[in-house]
Formats: structure tokens, sequence, C-alpha cells
């Protein structure tokens, strides 16, 4: 039987019992070595001096032999790290009597061991997650009657009545079986579409937001959803061979090419130990005395390289976590301050992700909330992901939804029905509006939907067309921000890569003012991307989806946004934001680089000290047990100096707006949106409206603005902007934003005079078309405002 996803090899069971094993083995050194140095300093203030020393040797010893043990691996691989010092100070120490220094050594040696463990254990995972997705079972469509089945069904236009269907292992479906797939089910195999549609969720492998229909024929991949009703596929590949055990291949090879991260202690170690050995020989050779040269490799020991690093990264790890963000140990942490690109996902991660309600059309006459509730009464009787998201948005508007009766549902087109007894219908433009040709505003909508890179479903009543749906992907309020940001922290590159169309893509990126678009990737294409990146600057890599999972593994550090239990992504990753915030990029970029600084500066001051004490030691002013009480008290300066980073800065500790404050602005912001829309509507209706009925829209208008938006900017200007200002540096861009609400005044103004001259009652082409002008204006002016003051208020939130 063929494997349905790439499993583990057989000795991967050992290796964790021996990773595991290696864990314990470090805690016990550090209990050892601890428990040693309490129970010899008992007996030497008993008096028992001889026994404190036996008692001191046989607790550095085991840390000593550990130690050897790891050089000789870390030589074998090419590497000399830190350590070094460490086993030359424990080992002179034993070889000449200095039991209680070489067990403080050990002490703080294993001490060092055990934090930075404890950082990496933090956050540690594997692929088990990513395999656990992957179907176990397939539903076989067997061609003759079997004993064994378990149910008849019929799908589609194709003939499986009386047909047995037989759950079998996955790893058992071949080429040429048809496979049945439930809706919500993930894909087993690769396959080509025998039912005559399907409605396929594609997000997981080619970052597309909305669900695709596929015509009978059609190729569908292993891994993505069935957001639609039940199908068959005819099996074109092994499930082993299939796109989504791929992409688990991806990522266990992503993961095992990535080169072990060189840690910043190990760097410094390169110049610390042969200058240690140096001057602890010339302080032997010059006074004749061996124990001149142990005191000064006690004094040397690298306890700052040893205990400052971990403590930092584990303070920066903490603290990241506090904001929501895991990052798995202090390597992927360092990796992260020296990053100079950034490479964003689009769908999910630079967007909200999924299916939303972008905009409401409205026909001549109709009212969007009209449209939208008849709409989402009617989908409350289906179960498809846009008919969810249309539910949705009416109940965030909290519209009164009534129960739709005599429902029938088309798959893949739409579904229709009856609303307090008016035949609704709601779906496709072919399926709502049949074949007759397309009026001036169909074509419209179809063109802005085209634009927008949406989803258009139209509604009807009573046959008569009052209004369409736009559905797509938006992108998040705290992008621009984020990327702003990101910049400001000396990111110099930031591209989009993504899988789906270029159209989208590129509309994304103009907006958020990248450098670079990769669109239409497959997930062999990203890694080629990422590979190609890093060749020019170290590499971060963020996104959410399935098919970015080998990426974010062969990043330099792959960052998940993980908040809506994207596990591919997040067990791939060296980063994981466990918030719905894309800003918490930027403060992990930040706080890494902080973090990185901070333990530099403790590394670099603590081997300053420790260099004096080794010159106190070579002139013979210091013994080896006061070497290593003076490294103590060093190693005490140098832990609180790296626990500054569990800390925010300064700037940040001041204070800032409440993300609940910060929410009701948002909340206040959505609630316009209505208005917005409902004068984007009067604008488009003025295109082709008779005198009479544009009298009564622009009247409309006007009391919109005057009612909504109007008094919306001058509670902002009045009482809210006051409020925001003590929590910015030099009001940050608010003069600019009143700025903006003297050109609104202005607009609202002249829409003012237009609605009350004496022939408003029988305007002429020309004042239509001026009123036009100015609530398009209106209109397009206040949802920038409202953007822009979005990304001040986010900046205003307490870090």
């Amino acid at each position: 039987m063929t494997a349905a996803v790439p499993t583990p090899d057989a000795g991967a069971p050992a290796a964790q019992s021996g990773i595991r094993a290696e864990r314990l083995l470090t805690r016990l050194l550090l209990i050892v070595a601890l428990g040693a140095l309490v129970l010899g300093l008992v007996a030497w203030a008993a008096g028992r001096s001889d026994l404190a020393h036996w008692v001191w040797a046989a607790g550095t010893a085991p840390v000593v032999l550990g130690l050897a043990v790891s050089i000789i691996r870390a030589l074998m691989q090419g590497r000399m790290g830190v350590d070094a010092v460490a086993l030359l100070s424990m080992s002179g120490a034993l070889a000449l009597g200095e039991m209680l220094a070489g067990v403080v050594v050990a002490v703080m040696y294993a001490g060092g061991n055990v934090l930075e463990e404890f950082a990496v254990n933090r956050a540690e995972r594997d692929l088990r997650a990513l395999v656990d997705r992957a179907p176990r079972f397939a539903h076989k469509l067997d061609e003759a009657e079997s004993r064994g089945a378990e149910r008849d069904v019929s799908v589609g236009d194709v003939p499986l009545q009386g047909m047995p269907v037989r759950d079998v292992p996955v790893g058992d479906v071949h080429i040429g079986d048809r496979i049945l797939v439930n809706a919500g089910e993930v894909i087993p195999v690769d396959g080509a579409l025998i039912s005559a549609s399907a409605m396929i969720d594609e997000s997981a492998l080619t970052g597309e937001p909305v669900p695709v229909t596929h015509a009978v024929g059609a190729p569908v991949l292993s891994g993505t959803v069935n957001a639609g009703e039940t199908f068959t596929l005819c099996a074109t590949a092994t499930a082993g061979d299939s796109a989504y055990a791929g992409v688990i291949r991806m990522v266990t090879a992503a993961q095992t090419a990535k080169a072990p991260f060189i840690r910043m202690a190990d760097r410094f170690a390169l110049v610390l130990l042969p200058v240690t050995v140096v001057v602890a020989g010339a302080a032997w050779a010059l006074s004749g005395d061996p124990v001149r040269g142990l005191a000064v490799l006690v004094a040397a020991t690298p306890c700052p390289l040893i205990l400052a690093a971990p403590v930092a990264f584990l303070g920066g790890v903490s603290r990241a976590a506090r904001l929501g963000i895991l990052i798995k140990g202090g390597g992927p942490l360092e990796a992260l301050a020296r990053a100079r690109t950034v490479i964003f996902d689009k769908t999910g991660t630079l967007t909200v992700g999924g299916a939303r309600l972008v905009s409401v059309e409205t026909a001549q006459g109709a009212d969007a909330d009209t449209v939208l509730r008849l709409a989402a009464s009617l989908d409350q009787a289906s179960h498809h992901v846009v008919a969810d998201a249309i539910v949705a948005a009416a109940r965030v508007k909290e519209l009164r939804l009534e129960m739709p009766d005599d429902v029938t549902e088309t798959q893949g087109a739409g579904l229709c029905g009856k609303v307090s007894g008016r035949a609704v219908r709601a779906g496709s433009y072919d399926y709502v509006c049949g074949n007759a040709k397309a009026s001036p505003w169909e074509v419209r909508v179809l063109r802005r939907a085209a634009w927008r890179s949406a989803l258009s479903v139209f509604v009807s009543v009573e046959g008569k067309v009052i209004g369409a749906l736009l559905l797509g992907d938006e992108i998040r309020r705290d992008a621009p921000r984020t990327v702003q940001d990101l910049r400001s922290l000396g990111i110099g590159r930031i591209v989009m890569l993504t899988g789906d169309r270029a159209d989208a893509a590129e509309t994304i990126a103009a907006a958020l003012d990248l450098d670079a678009v990769l669109s239409d990737r497959s997930a062999a294409d990203k890694v080629e991307a990422v590979a190609a990146e890093q060749a020019q600057h170290s590499t971060v890599m963020i996104g959410d989806g399935i098919n970015d999972a080998p990426a974010l593994a062969a990043a330099d550090v792959g960052i998940a946004m993980g908040a809506r239990g994207a596990s591919a992504a997040s067990e791939a990753a060296d980063v994981v934001v466990l918030v719905d915030r894309i800003d918490r990029i930027a403060h992990a970029v930040r706080i890494a680089r902080r973090t990185r600084s901070i333990a530099l500066q403790s590394i670099v001051v603590g081997l300053g000290l420790s260099g004096i004490a080794m010159g106190l030691a070579a002139i013979g002013l210091l013994s080896p047990v006061q070497g290593a009480l003076t490294q103590e008290v060093i190693d005490v300066a140098v832990i609180l100096n790296a626990l500054r980073t569990l800390v925010p800065e300064r700037a940040a500790q001041a204070g800032g707006m409440t993300l609940a404050t910060f929410q009701t602005l948002l909340d206040d912001h959505t609630a316009l949106d209505a208005a917005l829309d409902r004068l984007r509507g009067i604008a488009d209706a003025l295109g082709d409206a008779d005198p009479p009925a544009a009298t009564v829209l622009i009247h409309d208008a006007h009391q919109i603005v005057r009612d909504r938006i109007v008094s919306h900017e001058q509670a902002d200007e009045t009482r809210l902007y006051p409020r925001v200002r003590r929590f910015l540096p030099d009001g940050h861009g608010l003069a600019a934003m009143s700025r903006a609400h003297r050109e609104i005044n202005h607009l609202a103004r002249l829409l003012e005079r237009i609605a009350s001259r004496k022939d408003a009652d029988d305007p002429d082409p020309y004042l239509i078309a001026d009123a036009r002008r100015v609530i398009e204006s209106l209109e397009v002016l206040v949802r920038l405002h409202n953007a822009q003051e979005e990304e001040i208020y986010q900046y205003a939130v307490a870090g």
C-alpha cells in the first residue's frame, strides 16, 4: 500500500527520543552542579573542606564530560563555539585542585544552556499538524455491486444510482478510481472532475480568496476544499504523487536544507578563545605558577556570552509573546533582527482573506440595505461560503432578515425563493438576468467587478434586477501602516509573492507601494523566489496558507499569520502571529532589533569587564576563586541589563490609546460606510436620471452629507482630535487631517448650494453633472480621509 503523504523515516521516533534524552540530560547536569555547589558549601562551613572539594569535583566532572562531547560534535560539523573556554576553565580547575572555581563555572554554564533551551522549547513544533490535515480515507465508488457497500449515491449528471461507496485508505486510491467528495471535505487526491460542476475553495494552495467554479473535466487538486455540493472526480494521481503531498515534501526538504544558525555568542568566541589561551599561557609562563593561568581562564569564562544572549533573547521572546507573537527561540529572533527583505503573501496576509462584501451596487430607485437584506434573507437557506459572507454582512449592519420559502439552489449559480411572499433570485449574472441583453447599468457593475477582481451576485425581485453585491478581498486596515513601519525600521525591499492572479495582486501592491509583485506562483515557485531574494539579503517570508509553508520553511525567517488556525504555515514558520493583526510583523522586527542591540551591549560590556578581571588575574591580584566570584558580579550586571528586553521602550511605556478606544473609532468609520455606499449609488444613478428623479437624488445626497458626514467630521475635529493629540508626538499628521475636514466642509457647502437653488426642482444636465461631480468627490475624499485617520489612530495605540 502506498503512503498517502510523506511520513517521517523509520529513525524519526528514535531521533525524537534522542532529543528528549539530551534535553533531560541538560537539566540534570544543572541540578547536579547546583546541588554539588550547595552541598559543598555546607560541608565547608562544617569544617569538612576535604569533603567539600570532593563534592565540588563530583558536581563539575559530569558537566565537563557533557561539554566535551558537545564540543567534539560541533568540531565534527565544522563549528567552534563559545563553550570551549568554559571547558578549558573547568578542566584546568579540576587539574589544579581549584574545585570551588570549577563548580561555580559549571553552574553558570549549565544554567545558561537550560535558559537557552527553555526559550527554544516555548514554541517548538513539528510537521504533525500538516500531515494530520491530509485525508486518511477516500470515498471510493465501485463499478459493481459489493457486499461491503455503505450507501448508494447519485451525483450531478453521473449515473451512480446503485453504485456502492466504500471508505478506503487514501493510499489505496489508484489512477482512474472514481472518488466521491462531500461538501466541506478536503480533496484527497488530484483528479479530473466528473460531475457537471464543482465549487472549490483553492485558497490553501493558490491563494485565490474566492471559491472557484470548475466545469466537468477540469483538474482539481488535493488539499483544496469542496465549498459546494457533493461531486465526483476521477483520480489522476495517487495520494503520494498529489499536490498536497508535494507541499509536505517541500516543507520537510526546506526545513532540512536551512543552514544552522550561527549564534552571536559563537562569533565572539572565535576571537575570545585564542586571546584567552594566549593571556593565560603568558601569565603562567611569566609567573611560573599554573594557578595564575587558571585564574585567567576562570576570570575569562565567557559567562557574558553564555548568559547574556540567552537571557536577552528569552526576554525578547517573552515580550513578543505578550503581543501575540510566538517566536520559536533566540535563533529566529536574531535572524529577524538582521533581515533586510520582507516578502508578503497576499490573501489572508496583506488582505483580509476570503469572500467579503466590498460594495452594494443599486439599480435606479433601489436601496442598498434592501438589496442586501433580501439577498441575505434568501441566502440563509444556503451553506455556500459566498452565501455565508452575504448573511454575515447583513448581520453586521443589523438588518432584519426573514426566513425564505420555496428555496431552490442551483449548484455554482445561485438560488431562488420567496421572501415576504415576493420572488427573489440571487446569483451569477446569467442565473439572474438570463440571456437578455445587458443594460448599461449591468455592464457597469460587471466592469467594476472585473476591475476589483470581485465576485458579483445579482439580485432580482419579481423578475426585476434591483442591485448587485460585489464580494472580494480587501486590504487589511493595518497593512499600509505596517509597510511604512517596516521601511522606517530599515527594511529595504518589500515584495508581494502570491498564487493569485496578476491583476488582483498588482492592484493591492500599487495601493501599498510595494517594491515588486510576483504573482501566479505555485508553492514550488515561491520557494525559488525566496531563494532568489536570499541570495541578495537576509529574507523574511510572511504567509498563512498551506501553499506558503514551503517558502516559510525555506526563508531565513518564516512568519505565519496563525490567528485563523493555519496549522501548516504555523508548523513550518519560525514565528507565529497569534492575533489577526499584521502590524505585529513590524512589532516583531522592532523587538528583535532592540533585543539584539541589548544582547550585543551586554556581551561587549561583560567581555570588557572580564578583560579587566583577566588582567588583574594575570598579575596575581585575583585567585581562581576570586576570579570566579568577580565573574559572578559581572554576570549579575549582564543579566540585569539583558532583562531590559522584557519591558517596552520608554516611548511605548509612556502610554497610548487603548485598543478598546481604537476599536470604537473603527466602528464609527464602519457605520459611516453605509452612508458613503449610498452616496456612490446616488452618483451612479444621476448618470441617467431624468430631472425629477435627479432632484430627489440630489436632496437625498445633501441630507446624508449634512446629517451623517459633516456632523461626524465636526465631532472628530472638536472632541476627538484633542484627545488623540496627547498620544502623538508633534501631532503626527492631525494638522493634515484638519485640512481634509475643511475640504469636506467646502464640498458639503457646494452640494447645499446646488440643492437649494431655485432651479433645483427642474435641474438642467449641467447642474446634474455638477452635483454628481461634488458627490463623487465627497465620497472618495471621505473614504481616503477615514483610511488616513485609522493609520494615525493605530499609531496612537499603546504597543
